[in-house]
Parts: structure tokens; sequence; C-alpha cells
């Protein structure tokens, strides 16, 4: 009995430790969620300055909107051409900055620091990079013969490979410090013994390094995808969404919605959405990952 006592008092410690962490999840993350689920089954736009209950009326008319069909496969296609990039990229830099040279302060801090600069900075840095004539892009085009400006923001055709471009740019340093601390923890005696054993680097990194980073690639996996989902600061200073919504997402297509033409109920339904696909993507990614994962 007193074995239990003790058991229930740490244990109510324990929670008690965690309930301001608690009271905020449940503040600013549970219950907008809640309030935005409900949100979903009313008309709340300029046309009802009350809300009225239509159902699934605004899941219908989302499933008929070609716009939220364009702006979802743009996000897919953004997440597959920023996702696996950013982490290849990542994992390249760390294993370079991971390495014992004079200068790895400075070149750790090189790599992560597009990372510290604001979204709206980084746009309008790449925004005269990506300028026609005048963009540094387009200088160095005309330095190698290409006499024609390039559009490139201008174009449906490149207009998503210029923002997965700079997006890489950007999360390669952050994603690199996740890995770089994974590899600070691997164990040096490994490392050792396959160098005695005339093991080849390849081997080494396919059959030891990237089987104990497992745990940190799935964690950078998941905080990567959804980075794909919720980065659009670009957008509102580069190109809005167009041309013809071919840079839009599903982000800035629920800002668009709830705060350019007022529609809440259709905003919010389209928000619920995104939430679900997040949390399937991250449980799939998980789920399937963990059985593969060496923890030790």
């Amino acid at each position: 009995m007193t074995g239990k006592v003790a058991v229930w008092k740490e244990n109510g410690f324990a929670w008690l430790l965690l309930l301001p962490s608690l009271v905020f999840l449940i503040l600013f993350t549970f219950y907008p969620m809640l309030k935005t689920l409900i949100l979903s089954f009313y008309q709340a736009d300029l046309a009802t300055p009350q809300p009225i209950f239509t159902g699934l009326d605004n899941y219908k008319n989302m499933a008929e909107d070609a716009v939220f069909w364009k702006v979802l496969r743009n996000n897919v296609w953004f997440a597959l051409g920023t996702v696996p990039t950013a982490i290849a990229l990542a994992l390249v830099m760390a294993a370079f900055a991971n390495k014992a040279l004079r200068a790895k302060g400075f070149v750790r801090t090189a790599f992560f620091y597009p990372n510290m600069i604001p979204m709206i900075a980084i746009a309008n840095v790449w925004l005269f990079i990506y300028t026609p004539q005048y963009g540094l892009l387009s200088r160095g085009m005309g330095w190698l013969g290409q006499s024609q400006a390039v559009n490139i923001l201008g174009s449906q055709d490149t207009v998503m490979w210029a923002m997965i471009a700079m997006i890489v740019w950007k999360e390669a340093g952050y994603l690199m410090i996740f890995y770089l601390a994974g590899l600070q923890n691997i164990p040096k005696d490994l490392y050792e013994s396959a160098e005695m054993d005339g093991v080849g680097r390849w081997t080494v990194f396919r059959k030891i390094t990237f089987p104990l980073l497992m745990p940190t690639t799935l964690f950078v996996m998941i905080v990567a995808l959804t980075n794909s989902f919720k980065l659009v600061d670009h957008l509102f200073i580069m190109t809005k969404g167009g041309p013809d919504n071919a840079s839009n997402l599903l982000l800035f297509y629920i800002y668009d919605t709830a705060f350019s033409f007022w529609d809440q109920g259709l905003a919010s339904a389209l928000t619920m959405v995104m939430i679900v696909l997040l949390m399937a993507l991250a449980a799939l990614q998980y789920f399937g990952l963990d059985k593969n994962i060496h923890y030790r």
C-alpha cells in the first residue's frame, strides 16, 4: 500500500510539473482546433452576419473547387521537391561540418545562417535574384550568352521550381543541426573498429552511420514535411500565389479565403483538411519507419 501511495505521489508531482504546458496546449492548440472544426460546418461569410449551420456544404464546395485541387497538387509537388532534397543536403552538410576542420565553427555558422534570416527578407533577396533583366540570375545568364530575359516567377512552368530552390537553400541549414547532433552521438569506437577491419567509407555510412541516424531522420522528415505546408510567407512578397495559382499553397489559400474573401466557414474546412492530412502523413512516417529504427 505504501508503494502505491509513493507511485501516486510521484505521478501526481509529474503531472503538476506538466500542468502549465498542458494548459497552454489546450488553450492554444486543442481549443482552436475544436472551434475550427465546429465553424467548418457553418456558413460564415460577409453575406451572413450570424453563422448559419450548413452541415457538410463547405466540404462539398471545397471538393468541387478546381482551385483547391490545384493548390493541393502544388503543395504535394512542393513537399516532394523540398523535403527529400533538403534532408539529403542537410546530411551532406552535417557530415562535412562534423569533420575535424580548422574552420568548422565558421562552416557550421555559414551553413546555418540562412535559417537566421527572416523569410520576408529572404523572399526579397531571391526576388532580386529572379527579377527579369536586372536580377542576378538574368545577369549571369546574359554573361553566358543568353540574351533573352527569363521571367522565372512569371511562368507557370518555372515558378514552383524557383520556390523549391529557395526553400531548400533556407531549410537545409536548419535540418543540418539535428543531423550534426546525431552524428556527434554516434560512438567513435564503431568507426575505429571499422577502420581497423578495412571497411570502406560507403559501407561505413550504409551500415553504421545511416542506421544510427534513423531516429534523427524520422524527426527531420516530420519537421521538413510540416514546414513544406506552413512556409508561405514568401508568397506574399514574390508571387501572391500566381501566375494563375501555379505557386499557390494550401496555407496561403486558407489565408486568402479567410481574410481576402472573408469566408470563415470554408477557410475552417480547408484548415481541417490540412490538419488531417499532416497528421496522416506524420503517422504514416512514424509507424512506417519506427520498426526500422535503431535507438541504441
